[in-house]
C-alpha cells in the first residue's frame, strides 16, 4: 500500500517533466553555483541563431563587471567549455571586451556541424532576429558556415583547446574555478557552460556495440557506395539517415516499436516510397541483441549482414553531469518532506496559538509565543526554500494559499487555525478581507500581468499577445474589481440602473452578482439560485447557454485566456511556471476530473432549483450545496492550484476541474466533429522538433507531435485554451491559427532522436 502511494506521489511530482530535464538559470544565464553561467541548447536556445544570441549576452553581462578581468599569466578570466555556436560567440565577445579566454571542446570546433552529411543547408532561422556576436551566420552549407567560424577564431586568436574534453570542475574555496581535463587543469574566474544536448548519444548498451564499423552518429555518408547499412532507431535522425544512404546501398530500419509516431509529415511519406520501392527494409519490434563481425543479432534470433551499423536512438542529456557540479535542475524535488510537513503544521500551530483560541491550558495566554512559533517557523520554510529546499517551497507555498482563502469566508466561517478572528485580522480600513483579497488579486495580475506582456509581447513583437494580455488585466479592472466593489453600489444610488431596480432589493443589496456579468454558470456556480433578481437570471441563461456557445465556435476556449479572471490570474501570476504544467498521457487521462466536478455542479444546481417545487430535494441539496462550496469553490478554486503554481504552472484549476472549461471543450469538440468550429491551431512543414511548444504549454499538450505530423490541433483532440503562447515561442513559424504555406522546407539544425 505504501510503496504504491509513494510511487502514485512520485510520478505526480514528477509530471511536469518534460524529455529533457534543464538546469535552473536566472535572466543572466547563471546557475546557482555563483560565476558557473550556462548557455545553448541546455537552456532551450533550439537553433543557432538563439544560441549565438544566448552566448553573446551572457559574456556582454561576464564583461560588465568590476573584476571580470583579474586573470594571471596561469588564469583565465573566463572558461567556456564547448566550441558550438553559443560558447565559441561567448568566448570571441568576452575576448573582444579584455578578457582572457579559453575554450575547451572534447571533440571539434563546432562538432554537432560537423556531424551532418556533407552538402547540408543551415538555415538562419528565426528570420526576425538578427545575428548578435561576432560569429558569421547566414545561410549555408555545412561546410561553409564550419570555414567561416574557423576563419573567425583563427584571426581572432582565441585560444579554442579541441580534444580536450572536461573531466571534472569544481569551485575553489577562494571563489575561482578549476577545471580538469585529461591534458591538464585550468584556473577560471568564471565558466560559460555551453556543452549542449547532443554531445553523448544514447547507446544501445548490447555486446559489439563498440565494434570497429558500428557507429553513433552519421559519417560521410557519400562515401558509402554498394553496402549492407543497417540503422538503428525509429525518430527522424535515423528515418533521415536512411533516406540518404538508400539510393546507393542495402538499407534495413531496425525499429522497437509497432510504427514511427513522432516522424515529420515529409519524413514519413518519403520513408513508405523508400519501403514501397524496395530500398530501404523495416523490421519493426526488433531489439538488437549483439553485433557480431558482419551481422547482427536480434532478440527473435535471426540475423542481418551489416556492413555498416548507424545506431541512432537519440543523445543523452548530461544531467549526471550538472549534478555532479551541484548545478539546480528544474523540478528537482529536494529536501525532506516530512521536514516540510512539520515546519507548516508548525506555522499553523503557532497562528492557532496566537488567534488566543487553544482549548489546551497549557497554551492560554500564550499569544505571543505563538505569534514568534508562527513567523519562525514560516521564516525557516521560506529560507530553506529560497536556498533550493522544493518541498519547503512548497510548505510554504501551501501555508500562503491556505492562510488566503481560510479567511476568505467571514467572520466565524473562517478555518482553522484562524477560525473566530482571521477574518478580522485582515480586514482594514472598515473594509473586509474580501474586498483586500480582490485588491490583492487585482494588483498581482497587473503587475505580473505587464512582465508576461513583455515577455511574450513586446518583446516577441507579438501584437496577439498584447492584446490578450490587455484584454486579462483590463476585464479583471473593470468587470471584477471596480464594477462589484465600486460600480454597481454608484449605479444602484445614482440610479444608472434606472428607478426601479435600483429600488429592488433584491437586485441593489446584491453587489455580488454582478460577477455573473462575466462569469459564466457553472463557473459563477450560484447564477441561477439564492433567490435572484429575474435579471440575473435571464442574463445568466444568455451568457452561458447563447453567449457562451457562439464564443466557443468561433474562438474555441479562449474564454480562459482572454477573459477569465481564474484563467488570468494562471496567464500572469502562474506564466512564469507555465514549462511546470503536467505532460504526458497520465496526465492527460486526469482531466476526467472536470466531468466529474460539471455533473456535481449540474446536479447541485437542479436540486437546489428544484427543491422548493419538490420537498425530497431539499436536504440533498442543502448537503451538495454545501459539499460544493468548501471542495469546488475554497480548495479546487483557490487553495490547491494557488498552492501549485510553482510545482504544475497555472492551469491546475482550469484544466482539471473548472466545470466551465469543461462544458466549453463539450461545445468546442461537438462543433469541430461537425466541422462548424472556426478554432484551430495549424502547422506548415518548417517543424525542428525543438520542443519549446510542448514545454511552454499550460495546458501540458504534445504540440510538437501535432506540429511535426502538420495535424490540425483543436479541442476535438485536445484542451487547447487559445493562448497562443505555443506559436510566440516557436523559433520557426510553424504554428498558425490560420493555414499557411510553408514555402520552401528547412532542413533541421539539429535533428531530432
Amino acid at each position: 500500500m505504501l510503496t504504491s502511494v509513494s510511487k502514485l506521489l512520485k510520478d505526480i511530482l514528477n509530471s511536469p517533466n518534460g524529455v529533457t530535464r534543464r538546469p535552473v538559470v536566472n535572466e543572466n544565464n547563471e546557475s546557482n553555483i555563483e560565476g558557473l553561467y550556462i548557455a545553448g541548447d541546455l537552456t532551450g536556445a533550439p537553433v543557432l541563431k538563439l544560441a549565438m544570441e544566448q552566448g553573446n549576452r551572457v559574456a556582454l553581462h561576464i564583461a560588465a563587471k568590476s573584476d571580470a578581468r583579474l586573470a594571471r599569466e596561469d588564469e583565465w578570466d573566463l572558461i567556456v567549455i564547448g566550441a558550438g555556436a553559443a560558447g565559441l560567440n561567448a568566448a570571441l565577445a568576452a575576448q573582444h571586451r579584455g578578457l582572457k579566454v579559453v575554450v575547451l571542446e572534447k571533440g571539434r570546433l563546432a562538432d554537432t556541424l560537423e556531424d551532418f552529411p556533407e552538402g547540408k543547408w543551415i538555415y538562419a532561422e528565426p528570420e526576425s532576429v538578427a545575428p548578435k556576436g561576432r560569429l558569421w551566420l547566414d545561410g549555408a552549407a555545412k561546410e561553409d558556415l564550419v570555414a567561416r567560424w574557423r576563419d573567425e577564431v583563427e584571426s581572432s586568436g582565441l585560444d579554442v583547446r579541441t580534444g580536450e574534453g572536461v573531466t571534472g570542475l569544481g569551485k575553489r574555496k577562494d571563489g575561482w574555478f578549476e577545471a580538469s581535463t585529461a591534458k591538464g587543469s585550468y584556473r577560471g574566474r568564471r565558466v560559460v557552460l555551453a556543452i549542449g544536448l547532443r554531445g553523448n548519444p544514447s547507446r544501445l548498451g548490447v555486446p559489439g556495440e563498440d565494434l570497429e564499423h558500428v557507429y553513433h552518429r552519421l559519417y560521410s555518408p557519400q562515401h558509402v557506395h554498394g553496402e549492407d547499412i543497417l540503422i538503428v532507431g525509429g525518430g527522424n535522425s535515423a528515418v533521415e539517415a536512411a533516406l540518404t544512404l538508400a539510393p546507393r546501398n542495402r538499407v534495413t530500419i531496425s525499429h522497437r516499436g509497432t510504427a514511427f509516431s513522432r516522424l515529420f509529415k515529409d519524413n514519413r511519406r518519403l520513408l513508405h516510397a523508400a519501403v514501397a520501392a524496395g530500398t530501404v527494409r523495416l523490421m519493426l519490434k526488433s531489439r538488437v541483441r549483439r553485433f557480431g563481425p558482419g551481422f547482427v543479432e536480434f532478440e527473435s534470433g535471426e540475423r542481418v549482414p551489416y556492413r555498416h551499423s548507424f545506431v541512432l536512438i537519440g543523445a543523452e542529456a548530461p544531467t549526471a553531469f550538472l549534478r555532479s557540479l551541484g548545478v539546480r535542475l528544474e523540478n528537482d524535488w529536494t529536501g525532506n518532506p516530512f521536514a516540510a510537513l512539520a515546519g507548516v503544521l508548525a506555522t499553523f500551530l503557532g497562528l492557532w496559538i496566537l488567534g488566543g483560541k487553544p482549548d489546551l491550558g497549557a497554551f492560554a495566554g500564550q499569544s505571543l509565543w505563538g505569534g514568534l512559533l508562527a513567523l519562525a517557523s514560516f521564516g525557516a520554510l521560506c529560507w530553506t526554500a529560497y536556498k533550493g529546499n522544493r518541498f519547503a517551497f512548497l510548505g510554504a507555498s501551501f501555508v500562503v494559499a491556505y492562510s488566503i482563502y481560510a479567511v476568505k469566508g467571514g467572520d466565524n466561517v473562517e478555518y482553522w487555525p484562524y477560525h473566530g478572528w482571521g477574518h478580522k485580522a485582515v480586514s482594514f480600513f472598515d473594509r473586509p478581507w474580501s474586498f483586500w483579497y480582490t485588491v490583492v488579486y487585482t494588483a498581482a495580475m497587473t503587475v505580473f500581468g505587464a512582465r508576461a506582456m513583455k515577455r511574450w509581447g513586446f518583446d516577441k513583437k507579438d501584437k496577439f499577445q498584447i492584446w490578450r494580455y490587455v484584454s486579462l488585466i483590463g476585464f479583471q479592472w473593470v468587470f471584477f474589481f471596480l464594477i462589484p466593489e465600486f460600480l454597481f453600489r454608484w449605479a444602484v444610488e445614482y440610479q444608472w440602473v434606472g428607478e426601479k431596480l435600483a429600488a429592488d432589493p433584491n437586485f441593489a443589496r446584491n453587489a455580488w452578482r454582478s460577477y455573473g456579468i462575466i462569469y459564466a454558470w457553472p463557473l459563477f456556480f450560484y447564477t441561477f439560485f439564492g433567490a435572484p433578481h429575474q435579471v440575473w437570471l435571464v442574463w445568466g441563461a444568455l451568457l452561458s447557454f447563447v453567449l457562451i456557445p457562439v464564443l466557443v465556435l468561433f474562438h474555441g476556449k479562449r474564454y480562459c485566456s482572454w477573459i477569465c479572471g481564474c484563467g488570468g490570474l494562471a496567464e500572469t501570476v502562474g506564466d512564469r511556471w507555465r514549462h511546470l504544467a503536467p505532460k504526458g498521457r497520465a496526465s492527460v487521462r486526469w482531466e476526467f476530473m472536470n466531468t466529474i466536478v460539471l455533473w456535481f455542479a449540474v446536479i447541485v444546481t437542479v436540486l437546489m432549483v428544484g427543491k422548493d417545487a419538490v420537498a425530497v430535494f431539499r436536504k440533498p441539496a442543502e448537503i451538495g450545496l454545501a459539499y460544493y462550496h468548501l471542495f469546488a469553490d475554497v480548495w479546487l478554486v483557490g487553495i490547491i492550484p494557488v498552492a501549485l503554481y510553482p510545482f504544475f504552472g497555472g492551469k491546475v484549476w482550469c484544466r482539471y476541474w473548472c466545470p466551465l472549461a469543461k462544458m466549453m471543450q463539450i461545445f468546442s469538440a461537438v462543433f469541430t466533429r461537425f466541422r462548424l468550429s472556426r478554432f484551430a491551431i495549424h502547422s506548415n512543414d518548417k517543424c525542428i522538433a525543438c520542443g519549446e511548444c510542448s514545454r511552454n504549454c499550460q495546458v501540458g499538450i504534445d504540440v510538437m507531435d501535432f506540429a511535426m505530423k502538420r495535424n490540425e490541433l483543436n479541442n476535438f483532440n485536445t484542451s487547447c485554451i487559445g493562448c497562443g503562447i505555443c506559436i510566440a515561442v516557436c523559433p520557426m513559424d510553424v504554428l498558425s491559427f490560420t493555414r499557411q504555406d510553408a514555402g520552401q522546407r528547412l532542413i533541421n539544425i539539429q535533428p531530432a532522436a
